[in-house]
């Protein structure tokens, strides 16, 4: 267990940061899983507006640190490349 304020303060704000980011991270794979969802039902028109709306959240979570840019950037790319292909 921590022994000194600063320790326990770090802990604190661990717990805190945690629960914020399950959140986020939450968030984004529910949009991208929306997305894909479109995409497997066919529906171009459904699967582009789902699209416009979980990119937004995925760049969100890079702002903050969730997820590594190029990352974010590949999983879209697949995304628009499947939805075209529709």
């Amino acid at each position: 267990m921590a022994q000194h304020k600063s320790a326990e303060k770090r802990i604190r704000q661990t717990k805190r940061r945690t629960e914020v980011n399950r959140v986020r991270t939450s968030r984004m794979r529910s949009a991208v899983k929306d997305t894909e969802t479109a995409v497997a039902s066919g529906d171009k028109a459904a699967a582009q507006a789902s699209l416009r709306l979980s990119e937004p959240e995925m760049m969100k979570a890079v702002r903050k640190g969730l997820i590594k840019k190029n990352t974010v950037s590949r999983k879209i790319s697949r995304l628009a490349k499947r939805i075209k292909a529709l």
